[in-house]
């Protein structure tokens, strides 16, 4: 009975089903997840409630980052074969099991339970419930499929939106005792299970011969039902990397800012404005910079549907690097040219991850793409290490050096990282046919609906070569 009910074809769309349905079971998985962008309010409870490091609190996050990017690797097949119900399901478990594990760890005073909770058996959830809509969305919305990731990814960087004030209420109602951390974390793990639960439930996928509204359009002359290539496959294909080095280097380019970003504006500002007011408007500028980073994933990515998804990555790399050069020589003191470069450099941080499934999409078929994406999602963990590292290392040892100036190495190597990303962006070409997975052998259910909804390989061609 388990196994029909998650079956793929459990969950076949009926006739006239509204696929502006799914964008909402894939944002209530998104939502959810997306709490990890809020750990900093659930550290600093557990550091003042349980007289723990700021090394100690930050291990839970640190390793589920870690399973997100492993997870999707080495699970993203198994996304693609099982289903998004099965893939949202198992999410939605892992997730909220990570809270009530730190819950009953907490009560027991076992913080290595915490650990193991949020960041091991959480992590996995966050993995697999990140890639877990992006194959189902493409496949709904081959027309626009930057619009559609977009909306759903944009999510994983609103839910620290939801989930910042719901954990100061609930440390606030329950205080920051070992009883009052131990609840806080089992309300969290009953909300999220329920919350989640809405998308497991909800999504579809499409029929075989369903088709999207306005279907992409056939190159006169060209034949079969467009490219589709395995994830087998693509991992060995200069594709894949060039697109690996471009995710890996625009996100680093982001973190490179939002994860010291109090202190980079105390630095920026505290000459020209004060250090109290200084302090007092870091904190407004590190939500700002979430907002910045929720709202570039839905606009950019929506945009990439028009101008092509290289055009919208040259925006993303060329014109990212030329503001980072902007923050080094004219951000100092001059706080409108130093948000709105900002705020521009996070916007195109958070449509990096909005755009690359699309992109994806457009270079391997829809095939096999969640399992893709999951593979391609290790360039976020390399490059949520080596973001803070070319950051923190550079400006630590340069603590005798006052203001702004001791970010002139780091933004500096940002800069050419950008450029080395948009070079790789310039030698990604369409893959060569022989690379495709035959229409005979397609059949299987990784492949539901793609013959209707995804153009042919001239089309594909075509956008890539935007």
């Amino acid at each position: 009975m388990a196994g029909g009910f998650f079956d793929r074809s459990s969950i076949v769309a009926p006739p006239g089903w509204s696929r502006w349905l799914v964008p909402p079971a894939a944002l209530a998985v998104h939502l959810g997840i997306g709490q990890a962008y809020a750990w900093s309010v659930l550290k600093t409870g557990l550091g003042s409630g349980l007289k723990l490091s700021g090394t100690a609190t930050a291990l839970p996050f640190q390793l589920a980052i870690v399973m997100l990017g492993l997870s999707a690797a080495f699970l993203g097949t198994q996304v693609e074969r099982r289903g998004p119900r099965w893939a949202m399901f198992v999410s939605t478990v892992c997730f909220a099991a990570g809270f009530l594990i730190s819950s009953g760890g907490i009560a027991l005073g076992q913080y290595w339970l915490v650990v193991v909770g949020y960041g091991f058996v959480g992590g996995i959830g966050l993995g697999i419930g990140y890639i877990s809509p992006v194959s189902t969305l493409i496949k709904w919305f081959a027309d626009r499929p930057g619009m559609a990731t977009g909306i759903a990814i944009m999510g994983f960087g609103g839910g620290a939106l939801i989930a910042q004030p719901v954990e100061k209420g609930l440390l606030a109602a329950f205080g920051t005792t070992q009883a009052g951390l131990s609840q806080t974390f089992l309300v969290m793990g009953i909300a999220y299970a329920i919350f989640m639960s809405l998308g497991w439930l909800l999504v579809r996928v499409p029929a075989d011969d369903w088709q999207p509204p306005n279907p992409p359009q056939q190159s006169p002359g060209s034949t079969g039902s467009g490219p589709a290539v395995s994830a087998a496959t693509a991992i060995k294909l200069p594709q894949f990397w060039l697109l690996w080095v471009v995710l890996c280097f625009n996100v680093t380019a982001g973190i490179g800012i939002l994860e010291r970003a109090q202190d980079i504006y105390r630095d920026y500002f505290t000459a020209s404005s004060g250090p109290q007011i200084a302090v007092a408007a870091a904190g407004a500028f590190v939500s700002i910079l979430s907002l910045a980073n929720m709202l570039g994933r839905f606009v950019w990515s929506s945009t990439s549907d028009v101008v092509g998804r290289k055009n919208i990555y040259r925006m993303y790399l060329g014109v990212g690097a030329l503001l980072y050069l902007v923050v080094l020589t004219l951000g100092e003191g001059n706080k409108v040219i130093f948000l709105i470069a900002t705020l521009l450099i996070l916007s195109f941080y958070g449509a990096g991850f909005a755009t690359i499934p699309a992109y994806l999409k457009d270079l391997f078929g829809t095939y096999q793409v969640g399992a893709i994406h999951g593979r391609l999602l290790t360039a976020w963990s390399a490059a949520g290490v080596l973001g803070p590292l070319i950051v923190n290392a550079i400006v630590d040892a340069q603590k005798d050096v006052p203001g702004a100036a001791k970010y002139g190495l780091p933004f500096s190597i940002m800069i050419g990282l950008l450029v080395v990303a948009f070079i790789a962006n310039e030698l990604i070409r369409p893959v060569d046919p022989q690379h495709f997975v035959p229409d005979a052998e397609r059949g299987g259910v990784e492949d539901a609906g793609v013959s209707a909804s995804t153009g042919p390989s001239d089309t594909r061609n075509e956008e890539v070569s935007r």
